[in-house]
């Protein structure tokens, strides 16, 4: 397992959020970065690659000894072709994306009637781009971006039945479509290309519960269950550190409306789920976070850059850990 550079949790300490006022980072400052804080490769924004020189992009990475994988969005074959293409060139492993359609906190509510529909669309485009994955030589890989559960993910990579399609893991997301994470990795673990390490804080609210970020290791999420999920399953799988958005996503699991596009699950799941959520939830209080509170770009940057360090030493410990663990394991 590499451990990787993520630029999604720390948005305005890297200036991708207009907002912050702060110049755009660039692609020599995040291998850079991934370098001096001891990581193994960079996820990079495909929009970030606009203006580059991927030759040397590439050549940069090989000589600091780092992966990359490629960051983009959407189900549209054309642009995904490209965003291949370019990984290619860049020798990146994997092209991770995301296909929407519902909010965050898995609120599928504005395709109310049409989710089975939007799927289909989703699949078409996934399927066209696949084939161009696989002329590249380079994994697509679709996120549970709170908007699609294991039972569509699943669904969708036995369909497209290629080596060169599959998961992109959200570590913290399963408990955005009502799905205890533990169960949720299992499932997924033959399927995985590339990882995000994600982890929430949990806050009950009259509809479900809220999910907050929280400096990875220090939320509800097991990684040390994780790790030996993929040591068992992928041991050679690409992660990359990233914390949670600015903004908590309300999982409505206590609304009429909002399991009706969900594919049915027994009722045992779901009280999996619900005695994970009410287990671990925090007290009542304050979980609005400096960006939610209207504090200075200051100091929203430092409760960025503050969270990015703890997760940064906490997953390196791990790491070293199960490596440690590994070798031990193989000389026996």
């Amino acid at each position: 397992m590499r451990l990787g550079l993520n630029v999604y949790g720390t948005t305005y300490s890297m200036g991708l959020n207009p907002a912050s006022g702060r110049p755009t980072i660039k692609v020599s400052e995040l291998l850079a970065q991934a370098v001096d804080d001891g990581l193994e490769g960079v996820e990079i924004p495909y929009n970030l690659l606009e203006g580059e020189n991927l030759d040397d992009v590439a050549h940069a990475a090989r000589e600091q000894g780092l992966y990359l994988n490629v960051a983009t969005g959407g189900y549209d074959a054309a642009h995904l072709k490209d965003a291949l293409e370019a990984a290619h060139h860049l020798g990146a492993i994997t092209v991770r994306t995301v296909v929407g359609g519902a909010k965050f906190g898995g609120d599928r509510r504005p395709l109310a009637g049409r989710w089975q529909a939007f799927l289909q669309e989703v699949l078409s485009g996934l399927q066209e781009a696949t084939r161009a994955a696989e002329r590249y030589d380079v994994n697509l890989a679709v996120e549970n971006h709170q908007d699609l559960a294991s039972e569509e993910l699943l669904w969708l990579c036995e369909t497209i039945n290629s080596p060169r399609f599959g998961i992109n893991l959200d570590t913290a997301n399963p408990l955005a479509t009502a799905e205890e994470p533990i169960d949720f990795f299992q499932r997924v673990a033959p399927y995985l290309k590339n990882v995000h390490l994600k982890d929430y804080w949990i806050y009950l609210s009259e509809e479900g519960y809220r999910l907050v970020r929280s400096p990875i290791g220090q939320g509800v999420i097991d990684f040390p269950a994780l790790f030996q999920i993929l040591a068992d399953n992928c041991p050679d799988m690409t992660m990359s550190i990233e914390l949670g958005a600015l903004e908590a996503r309300h999982t409505r699991i206590l609304a009429d409306d909002f399991w009706p596009d969900y594919p049915p699950r027994p009722a045992a799941q779901l009280a999996k789920v619900v005695r994970f959520v009410q287990t671990n939830a925090k007290p009542v209080g304050d979980w609005q976070t400096p960006f939610e509170r209207g504090e200075s770009v200051e100091a929203i940057v430092a409760y960025e850059e503050r969270q990015y360090a703890q997760s940064l030493a906490y997953l390196q410990r791990l790491h070293k850990q199960f490596r440690r663990d590994a070798a031990i394991s193989q000389n026996r």
